[in-house]
């Protein structure tokens, strides 16, 4: 059974292995395997969400985290999701789903109109994966400028492939 809840102080220092553990899945594509080993969103990132009330966990059977996912809220319109991680010995087990599901709960009581993302078009845990959540690509030109911004950002940082994701509400 998945618990999902704001994440605590006390959990943060669980973050960033969970992270990493979550990238080791991309060792499996040659020319993305060096994300396995590329850094995290830090704990700047992790505290800031929390003040925020935009991080949440999730609990695995032995009430250890076993997920993660960090928001922040943009154009006073959208929840962007940061980040979602979850642990290699979780995945596959509804877990990011229920992550995701808690994050369009908290942008439906703020009365935001959507949920953004950035992520890999074709690997099949990122892009595929969304769209079975409801959300659809957004051509660049249509996107915000601040997913045109977090993916020229991403670009430049080696990251090619990439999207931006939008679910309405």
């Amino acid at each position: 059974m998945i618990r999902v809840r704001p994440t605590r102080a006390t959990d943060l220092e669980h973050l960033d292995a969970i992270e990493r553990s979550s990238a080791t899945l991309f060792r499996t594509i040659p020319d993305l395997a060096w994300l396995a080993d590329d850094r995290t969103a830090g704990p700047e990132a992790h505290t800031h969400a929390v003040e925020q009330g935009l991080s949440w966990v999730a609990m695995d059977e032995g009430d250890q985290p076993a997920g993660f996912l960090i928001a922040a809220v943009e154009d006073d319109a959208d929840l962007h999701i940061l980040e979602l991680a979850v642990g290699a010995d979780h995945q596959g087990r509804g877990v990011g789903r229920a992550l995701m599901q808690m994050a369009r709960h908290e942008a439906e009581a703020r009365a935001l109109k959507a949920l953004t993302l950035t992520t890999f078009r074709s690997v099949a845990w990122n892009a595929p994966f969304y769209a079975r959540l409801g959300y659809e690509e957004l051509a660049a030109e249509m996107a915000p400028f601040y997913l045109r911004e977090a993916l020229a950002a991403q670009a430049e940082h080696g990251l090619t492939d990439r999207v931006a994701m939008r679910l309405s509400l």
